[in-house]
């Protein structure tokens, strides 16, 4: 304590107010006090309301709340007005007069000589500016103190004396009964503004149906969280809750089993789970999961569900995309073994048809007939291509190309593929970027949606093809699965046909799967789109409504560097014809036999083992020169590489061809060939077999391990 500071003005005395009027004072403030607990919205306006209404009853200009925290064990000052010293930040407790009230539970009207004797007994030290008389009284809780309210003065003409200490004291009481209902206010409206925010990020929401009225139990009342509102596509609180707005915003047959779970739940106690569609103002719709807990008064009775509603529209969409996916590839599985099976068939009927036509020669009246054999095993060599295709286990020739090139080179042909009954345009970007693709596969998926745009417009129409580049964020790529974020160039096909519901969308990529009629497709031309664009890293995105017609929207990697020069293979007249020794290496019998009798009648000498170990131990017992293995890539026992690999370790120079009829993970790395390895593609020609044996001689020599 020390001396008063001059220039200090004094609050109003109150010892001279009548009785009546002083208690009619003191009971106005405690009913004003609980007023403002009610009233006002934060803790920070009651305690500005406390401070006016203890002012009113007793000088106040300096006056401060300090609240204590157990669990931390530290004292803050919520709400702090001084002369003198700045408002104080919280901090542990020390030996200050507030901590001593805190402590004591006691109130205490502090003067120099008292603060002098409090310190002299190690029970109070000066903290802050001094002043020349404190009043603090403590804010209790069911008999514990949890803060302290206190008041002081620097003024000379300022006292307190016993009777502000007790008006004081009787004002507190209302004072921490309104600061404990304003902090649980403040708690609850915390916590549910974090479970709001958590309902939100999460997506779940709840809800509660009165069951007042068990006779109908649909006209009760039913609340609903704000994010019940957002997943239902309704600003929180914008339109009245009622089981009636619930049941116009599900589908029928929903609404119908929604009624069916509730009475089951309420008359039988079995679980209410249920998942259903939910259509939305806007025209959107959302997939949701319900479940609610049945609550019951003392009696037993059911008097209120309680529920959540959880939007699982995402994850039920990932669900579809893995289930189709697995099925997809369970498919694919299945379509690469057929088409490797029917590749090596295939293979001998067209070798055997090209060597019977050769045999009868141009005007024999039976070549017909073998050029029907070879015509029908070509377009069963076309099926089985598109098979694997689909499967991504074609092998495929990649080169940075220019996708505008292609369209373009596909021009003449596609005007006459769609008719003229059809109008055709192309909107091509000028500075598109290039990609990295097979230009046959490219022509191929061009060509096949073409057809199928095509045959959406049986009464003619509109086809744009367009590309463009572009930049997918996570954004679109959400809303656009499977697409994942990243640069591409994009290829859209649109028609303006007869368009697709949803469940043929679902199932547009399958292979055999059609709206065609009887023989007028194979189910093959979209699989084989899905399958080449996936093998080169790319995605298809389809919009399509009924009566509105397609677009479907092709996706492929942006690469860098320019696209390389067109390349055509030499074509020669005369399948050309050799003298060199070849070793062919081939499991299948019927297509042994052909490479055999096809490269023996173009003048080779020709060697044949049926697996990898006859190959090596025929080549060791040869004693003369062989110039080239052709082998079998997918054979038991050792493959076709492995085959490779250690005749050339024993034979430098020996060039080697290797044949399979699918993409295989020894010669090949997604679906693209290893560089320097020469490969033929089952099913082949007689003429193929040949040209592609002389090419491989004739190239400089390349060891099988490149």
């Amino acid at each position: 304590m020390t001396r008063p500071r001059p220039g200090r003005g004094a609050g109003r005395p109150t010892r001279g107010a009548p009785a009546r009027e002083r208690a009619e004072q003191i009971q106005l403030a405690t009913y004003r006090i609980s007023e403002a607990a009610h009233t006002v919205p934060t803790l920070q306006e009651l305690f500005r309301a406390i401070h006016g209404i203890v002012g009113e009853l007793m000088p106040a200009t300096n006056f401060y709340i300090a609240l204590h925290d157990p669990a931390r064990d530290v004292i803050s000052f919520p709400y702090f007005v001084d002369d003198y010293d700045p408002p104080q930040p919280p901090k542990r407790p020390a030996r200050g007069l507030t901590e001593y009230v805190l402590r004591t539970g006691v109130s205490l009207l502090a003067d120099e000589e008292i603060h002098r004797e409090l310190e002299r007994r190690g029970e109070a030290d000066l903290i802050g500016a001094p002043s020349i008389q404190w009043l603090g009284v403590p804010l209790k809780s069911a008999g514990a103190t949890f803060g302290v309210l206190a008041i002081q003065t620097y003024t000379a003409g300022v006292r307190y004396a016993q009777a502000e200490k007790r008006v004081l004291e009787f004002v507190s009481t209302q004072i921490a009964m309104a600061i404990e209902r304003k902090q649980a206010e403040v708690a609850l409206r915390e916590s549910e503004a974090r479970l709001a925010r958590a309902q939100e990020a999460a997506h779940l929401g709840s809800w509660e149906l009165d069951l007042t009225n068990l006779d109908d139990v649909h006209q009760n009342p039913l609340w609903w969280s704000d994010e019940v509102y957002r997943i239902f596509g309704y600003v929180p609180g914008a339109v009245p809750v009622s089981t009636e707005l619930l049941f116009r915003a599900v589908p029928s047959e929903d609404g119908e089993r929604i009624r069916q779970a509730i009475a089951r739940a309420v008359a039988e106690g079995v679980p209410y789970d249920i998942r259903h569609r939910v259509l939305r103002p806007d025209g959107t719709d959302r997939i949701v999961e319900e479940r609610s807990t049945l609550v019951r008064d003392a009696s037993g009775r059911p008097v209120r569900m309680v529920g959540t509603v959880l939007d699982v529209t995402e994850r039920q969409r990932l669900e579809e995309q893995f289930l189709q996916s697995q099925k997809m590839e369970a498919v694919g599985r299945l379509a690469g073994g057929v088409a490797h099976d029917f590749n090596n068939l295939l293979t001998a009927i067209i070798g055997s048809a090209d060597l019977l036509r050769e045999r009868l020669g141009a005007d024999h009246p039976e070549r017909m007939e073998a050029e029907e054999i070879r015509q029908a095993a070509m377009r069963a060599a076309d099926l089985t291509r598109q098979l694997l295709a689909f499967s991504r286990q074609q092998v495929l020739s990649l080169r940075v190309l220019d996708l505008n090139t292609i369209v373009l080179g596909m021009d003449k042909i596609l005007h006459r593929v769609i008719g003229e009954d059809i109008e055709f345009r192309t909107l091509l970007a000028q500075d598109l970027d290039p990609v990295q693709a097979d230009p046959g596969q490219l022509e191929q998926v061009l060509m096949n949606l073409a057809v199928n745009a095509r045959d959406a417009m049986p009464r003619g129409g509109k086809l744009t093809i367009e590309t463009t580049n572009a930049t997918c964020d996570a954004g679109y790529a959400d809303a656009h699965a499977p697409i994942t974020p990243g640069r591409y160039v994009v290829l859209a096909v649109t028609d303006t046909g007869t368009g697709m519901d949803e469940r043929t969308k679902a199932h547009v990529f399958e292979p055999f799967f059609t709206t065609k009629g009887k023989g007028k497709g194979t189910g093959l031309g979209l699989s084989t789109v899905y399958g080449i664009v996936k093998q080169f890293g790319g995605f298809v995105w389809v919009y399509s409504e009924p009566g509105h017609g397609s677009v479907f929207k092709i996706y492929l990697p942006r690469v860098d560097g320019p696209p390389a020069a067109a390349h055509r293979e030499p074509w020669a007249a005369v399948a050309p014809r050799g003298v060199e020794t070849v070793l062919v290496v081939e499991d299948q019998a019927e297509v042994r036999r052909l490479s055999q009798k096809v490269l023996e009648g173009r003048g080779y000498r020709v060697l044949v083992a049926d697996h990898g170990t006859d190959a090596l131990r025929l080549a060791q017992a040869y004693g003369g020169p062989i110039d080239i293995l052709v082998t079998d890539v997918v054979m038991p026992g050792m493959s076709g590489r492995e085959v490779g690999l250690a005749l050339t370790a024993r034979r430098p120079g020996l060039k080697v061809l290797y044949v399979s009829g699918y993409a295989d993970q020894s010669i090949v790395h997604h679906g693209v060939l290893e560089p320097g390895l020469a490969f033929l593609q089952k099913p082949f020609t007689a003429d193929a077999l040949a040209r592609k044996v002389r090419e491989v001689l004739d190239t400089t020599p390349a060891s099988a391990s490149a």
